[in-house]
């Protein structure tokens, strides 16, 4: 299986988490595959890389992780929605799978309790992730 792993910058920390929990997940599962993974400076720009990368036809999945979090300055759930949207729209035109690993907490804050916690849920959900985008590359359509 060959996949690419796009990285959103802002609090990259806690988001390469869901890179570490995809990889542990495949190694469970006993799954070779080549990741790819590439570091965009945020969540709005994972769309554009995503459907540039489908269009090559190198890869069976994509997967795009970012934290997005209500910095006080613009609303967070418009830049969420915009960003699932976007992935959406990638794999209906593509027809590559992509995979969102895109958290919005509402009451993130930079404390150690929360970067913990939200470091930790990014695991879970990058092996959910894994688990996915191995199901639907194991489907067959007839």
């Amino acid at each position: 299986m060959r996949v690419a792993f796009i990285k959103a910058s802002w609090h990259k920390e806690i988001v390469h988490n869901a890179l570490v929990g995809f990889e542990q997940a495949l190694n469970a599962l006993d799954v070779q595959a080549e990741i790819k993974v590439l570091e965009v400076p945020g969540a709005f720009e994972m769309p554009l890389l995503a459907k540039r990368l489908a269009e090559t036809g190198n890869y069976d999945a994509i997967v795009a992780a970012a934290l997005v979090v209500d910095g006080g300055i613009y609303r967070h759930d418009f830049v969420a929605a915009a960003v699932v949207d976007g992935l959406m729209n990638v794999q209906l035109t593509t027809n590559v799978p992509v995979f969102s690993v895109s958290l919005t907490p509402h009451n993130f804050q930079p404390v150690d309790v929360l970067e913990n916690f939200y470091a930790d849920h990014f695991i879970k959900k990058g092996q959910e992730a894994a688990r996915a985008a191995l199901a639907i590359h194991q489907l067959s359509i007839d």
